[in-house]
């Protein structure tokens, strides 16, 4: 965090400035709500009838703040977007492409660029799913293949040392970036509990993606998975 936010946060005083009292029935099947002004003494003046304006107000304020649901323009590599409470699900797409990568020491890799193949990302409930594709023009029917990269269980990321703070304010070009960020700036350490999930070593098919592009003959098909399957 910048020292000069954090130093204001501090010396930040929050002051009570209204307080909600709600009454109900014994039975509790009616329920009346009043709010009371608090003076700069601390003392609550009388209550009044909470109208509809202060609740919107009061759930605007508390929404700017604390939202997590993306705005904004529409990525054009956005597949999937579900927004909803509860259900957010996002998926998008990179095609084939060179990528900075970072691997243990103990794997015996360089850091740099390396070709990969065209990768498929899926998140929810706070978790990434990545999957390669081969087809030119993904559709319904496109077969998803392993990931080929360390740190992948199937599809399932094991996301580790990346330390990225999350946006803010969240548009979905923002969130995008921040979910490639936390995988690809990741060190990759090992491989999932799958093992290869390339026909070949995986050090190997990695080294020799530095100087040459991808070779797809090595991904695995994942039990026929197809891009209309995670789509739901």
């Amino acid at each position: 965090m910048d020292t000069n936010k954090l130093t204001k946060q501090i010396n930040t005083m929050l002051r009570p400035r209204a307080a909600l009292i709600a009454y109900s029935t014994d039975g509790g099947d009616t329920y009346f709500l009043e709010v009371r002004s608090i003076d700069n003494e601390g003392a609550m003046s009388e209550g009044r009838p909470v109208t509809v304006d202060f609740i919107n107000e009061l759930i605007k304020g508390y929404s700017e703040r604390h939202s997590s649901t993306p705005h904004g323009r529409i990525p054009t590599n956005m597949l999937w977007s579900d927004t909803r409470k509860g259900y957010e699900k996002y998926i998008w797409y990179n095609p084939p492409q060179k990528r900075m990568m970072f691997f243990k020491e103990s794997l015996h890799i360089e850091n740099a660029e390396y070709n990969l193949p065209g990768v498929i990302y899926e998140v929810r409930d706070e978790r990434m799913n990545i999957y390669a594709y081969i087809d030119k023009e993904l559709k319904p029917e496109t077969e998803l293949y392993a990931a080929p990269f360390f740190n992948v269980t199937g599809s399932s990321v094991c996301l580790g040392s990346a330390k990225i703070d999350k946006p803010t304010e969240i548009t979905y070009d923002k969130l995008l970036e921040y979910w490639e960020k936390k995988f690809w700036l990741t060190e990759f350490s090992h491989l999932g509990g799958n093992g290869n999930p390339t026909k070949s070593n995986l050090v190997l098919v990695t080294k020799a993606a530095k100087d040459a592009p991808f070779n797809i003959e090595e991904l695995k098909p994942l039990k026929n998975l197809k891009l209309k399957d995670i789509q739901r």
